[in-house]
């Protein structure tokens, strides 16, 4: 036989047995990696405090409603590390300032933002997570007794820094995660007029210089949100507290908007499986978002 031959036949078998033993752990774990979606749907009552100069040079204050939505999971191409956030907002407050209390500013705002966050896993049961955001925010405000400017459209894009810590533990027999949120803008685009310019102006083509940009400086906003899942089964009872502070500067038009919330909703994990593959549950590896 010849030695060339032989060598060469053996070194073929082994390089193809290292690719076999390479190819089939990255397929197994690719079929049992699991990426469950957490959700959660929220309603948050509490005050607003709004000034906005271009309404009223007074401070109003009142009650706060709004409706909300998240969703959270890993990461496909590195779920162990890296997880996405969607999350939705559709706010309406009603303010009043003056002593016989019947001037009102209403504020309809309605806010979208896709983030993704690095995770860092710690010891007992915290972990960490940092990465940016995009959002995007359209509103008005509106003073029902302004018979020249009653209304003050505010609409907003940016690139933000976002922030997430999370503590997995148990009160008694009952699971919980306890989170804190943060997020504040630092560049991007947001709409104003000059100071005493009507809309109408505007609809007749006076449009320069409505585009603005945004950096901390003119356009700052802080939203903290603390909130604790208590898990009872499949579903979780959502609680907990938002204060969101946001200010705006241009053309001598100053916007100020300050929130406290209290939340409440309900919040859980479901997985997609199809039907070949619910066989695999059993010995798949679950990677959770936040648990």
């Amino acid at each position: 036989m010849n030695p060339f031959h032989f060598s060469m036949t053996k070194i073929f078998k082994t390089l193809a047995a290292c690719a076999l033993l390479a190819f089939l752990p990255a397929r197994a774990q690719e079929t049992e990696v699991l990426r469950p979606v957490y959700a959660a749907y929220t309603v948050e009552a509490g005050s607003a405090h709004v000034a906005e100069t271009y309404l009223s040079p007074l401070r109003y204050s009142g009650w706060d409603i709004a409706l909300g939505y998240e969703r959270m999971q890993a990461m496909r191409f590195n779920p162990d590390k890296w997880i996405m956030k969607l999350a939705g907002h559709l706010d309406y407050a009603q303010t009043k300032n003056n002593p016989a209390r019947n001037a009102t500013i209403d504020n309809m705002e309605l806010r979208l933002s896709w983030s993704m966050m690095h995770r860092f896993r710690f010891s007992g049961g915290w972990s960490v997570y940092a990465g940016s955001a995009t959002s995007a925010r359209v509103g008005m405000l509106y003073a029902p007794r302004n018979s020249n400017n009653p209304v003050a459209a505010k609409a907003a894009w940016t690139v933000d820094a976002a922030a997430m810590a999370t503590y997995n533990g148990k009160i008694g027999r009952i699971p919980f995660c306890a989170r804190y949120d943060v997020s504040m803008p630092l560049t991007g685009i947001f709409f104003s007029p000059s100071y005493g310019e009507l809309y109408y102006e505007i609809y007749l083509g006076n449009r320069s210089g409505l585009v603005r940009g945004a950096w901390p400086g003119n356009y700052f906003r802080l939203d903290n949100c603390l909130s604790i899942d208590l898990c009872f089964g499949a579903t979780a009872l959502k609680l907990g507290y938002r204060f969101d502070i946001a200010s705006s500067k241009a053309s001598g038009i100053v916007t100020r908007n300050i929130r406290h919330m209290a939340i409440a909703g309900v919040s859980g994990e479901w997985i997609s499986l199809s039907p070949n593959r619910s066989a695999q549950l059993e010995k798949a590896r679950v990677i959770s978002a936040i648990y």
